[in-house]
């Protein structure tokens, strides 16, 4: 047994660390899968098991060994830079995948609707700090004290606020900021143990928090499920309908479909037309004629003008007619040439250069009407009709290599890291601040690959993966910083329980709750919120998927996905810039 006792004895290498990360991290998967009160933690359970196996090596293995030669304690330094390391790679794959995921529809979220609610979970994300600030004031600053001890209580406290909140990345941007502050305030275990103590509590908290508003503003679900029904009644989505219309109105008569766009304003497209009973498919220079049948293909809300104008509805069906067709085929195309990554419909001519129609586009599940102005990414699925000739030429357009899209390209998103880590070491320099902030390695690389996702296709950047490989990425580089941050708090996690951390349960709880049932009233009796878009938007404000999947079970619908999205971008990048603000803004008032 002594290959067993040379490998624990020699903590800074390849082979012990590379089995205590796999052993926490396999395990810690494992029993985050078993869920306490119908909510498992996931991933996040890895903390814990670090913790303990953390604290099981410290204990058996560490101090009798420093007792015996104190040389002993280099090693542990060495092992904690590796371990800096590692974790760090971690958060930085973590958060660069987030903001690949959320950049495309990361500057949507402020049109109608979306700047009141992210105003909404600002104030919550300052309120989650003005109550942690409060709670230290209160228990732990000593006047008296000195600034050293003062700096590891308000570090603990950020931590606990980050558990408090379910919030890694946060976490992992305080841990950042605090070696930049000096020698005395490199206390990284502090924020590890604080956090630890406070996020059990945190996600219970959050759910519960949520329910409570429900009966505090008297909520009805019954009535807030028929409010939903209603709004979507009366501002149907933009999803595709067809609809056949007789072309009967004399004064369109010889004007074209390009024309007909112009004047309407409307976008719809015509997928096949019929003269005496011929069909053929249009383009935009197709002229229209008394009598002339359409077939269209536009959103629900465009139909009543498109039909007023052109003529009127029949009722007619010509899908058999198109399914024994031979001459016109539907086929689905995949979008993977790097080219066409950006463009719009209007930039492509596909009806007119190709007299192929594109009705409709399925991304990420959900299927979307073609607009002219429709920007297309990588991966988008399109629905066209033409002749089997005509589709095959606009499929060498578009790609339709599903391989490529299997194939990530992993020297693009490599690129995209490293642009974010220099920008995140990029000083910002604050008024009355004596150090400059910094997005560091967790906002640097958000930023950037959100502004790459948004508008990566103006410089020919691509970074699509599938997203199978980002989430395998997000939650492998997650694990990695979990398991760095468990086996690095274990060394001291026990010492703090023993000696107050129990405080840090109760305090982080109120952290939790508070906020949110001030922001959830505000925004139910100010906004007038659905409840339902509301429990989303404390989910994303939180960035705590178990809150948002309690939220779409009890719903029903996509509600609360849509107001989880909306705050979502901006409360993630709020999170990782308070951290450090925070810190750096009352250290050295201490």
């Amino acid at each position: 047994m002594d290959w067993i006792t040379s490998i624990l004895y020699a903590p800074a290498g390849p082979a012990y660390l590379a089995m205590a990360f796999a052993l926490v991290i396999w395990l810690g998967v494992k029993l985050g899968k078993v869920k306490i009160g119908g909510i498992a933690l996931g991933v996040t359970f890895v903390l814990f098991v670090g913790i303990l196996v953390g604290h099981l090596y410290n204990t058996l293995v560490v101090e009798p060994q420093v007792a015996a030669d104190p040389a002993f304690a280099d090693s542990i330094k060495a092992q904690n830079q590796i371990i800096n390391f590692v974790k760090e790679l971690g958060l930085i794959l973590f958060v660069y995948c987030i903001g690949l995921q959320v950049g495309p529809g990361f500057f949507a979220t402020f049109k109608k609707g979306g700047v009141p609610m992210n105003t909404l979970s600002v104030g919550m994300i300052l309120l989650n700090v003005a109550v942690m600030l409060g709670l230290f004031f209160l228990w732990f600053y000593d006047s008296g004290g000195t600034q050293g001890e003062n700096a590891y209580n308000l570090a603990m406290m950020v931590g606990v606020m980050y558990g408090a909140v379910t919030n890694t990345p946060g976490l992992g941007a305080a841990n950042n900021v605090l070696p930049s502050l000096g020698e005395h305030f490199d206390q990284l275990p502090a924020l590890g143990n604080g956090y630890a103590c406070a996020y059990p509590l945190g996600v219970v908290g959050i759910i519960g928090a949520t329910i409570l508003i429900r009966y505090l503003c008297k909520i009805s679900l019954q009535r807030e499920t028929e409010q939903i029904e209603r709004e979507q009644e009366a501002d149907p989505a933009a999803v595709p309908h067809h609809i056949y219309i007789k072309v009967t109105n004399r004064g369109i008569f010889g004007k074209t479909l390009k024309e007909l766009h112009t004047f309407l304003k409307r976008d719809f497209v015509c997928s096949r037309c019929k003269v005496n009973e011929e069909m053929f498919i249009p383009n935009g220079e197709t002229r229209l004629e008394e009598g002339m049948k359409l077939l269209l293909v536009c959103a629900e809300a465009d139909m009543e003008p498109v039909v007023t104008l052109i003529g009127e509805r029949i009722n007619e069906s010509w899908r058999k007619e198109i399914n024994e067709s031979t001459k016109y085929i539907s086929r689905r195309l995949v979008v993977t040439n790097p080219e066409v990554n950006g463009k719009t419909f209007n930039d492509l001519h596909f009806s007119t250069l190709f007299n192929v129609n594109v009705t409709r586009v399925t991304r990420n599940g959900m299927t979307m009407f073609a607009s002219r102005g429709f920007r297309l990414q990588m991966g988008d699925r399109l629905l066209m009709t033409g002749t089997e000739e005509n589709v095959d030429r606009v499929k060498k357009i578009v790609g339709n290599e599903i391989k490529h899209l299997e194939h990530p390209n992993i020297g693009m998103v490599f690129l995209g890291i490293l642009i974010g880590v220099l920008v995140g070491q990029i000083p910002i320099p604050i008024p009355g601040v004596e150090v400059p902030v910094k997005l560091g390695l967790a906002g640097g690389p958000l930023v950037v690959a959100i502004l790459i996702g948004a508008f990566g296709y103006k410089m020919n950047i691509t970074a699509y993966t599938t997203t199978s490989a980002n989430l395998m990425v997000r939650e492998i580089g997650l694990a990695l910083f979990l398991a760095g941050v468990g086996i690095q708090a274990g060394a001291t996690f026990w010492d703090t329980v023993v000696n107050g951390g129990y405080h840090y349960v109760w305090m982080g709880f109120l952290i939790t709750i508070i906020p949110i049932l001030i922001g959830g009233v505000i925004g139910r009796w100010r906004l007038k919120l659905n409840y339902y878009t509301l429990m989303g938007l404390i989910a994303g404000t939180y960035t705590d998927p178990p809150a948002l999947a309690f939220a779409s079970q009890t719903a029903g619908n996509d509600a609360p996905a849509i107001g989880y999205s909306t705050v979502y971008p901006l409360s993630m990048f709020m999170r990782i810039l308070v951290a450090q603000l925070t810190l750096l803004l009352i250290i050295p008032l201490l």
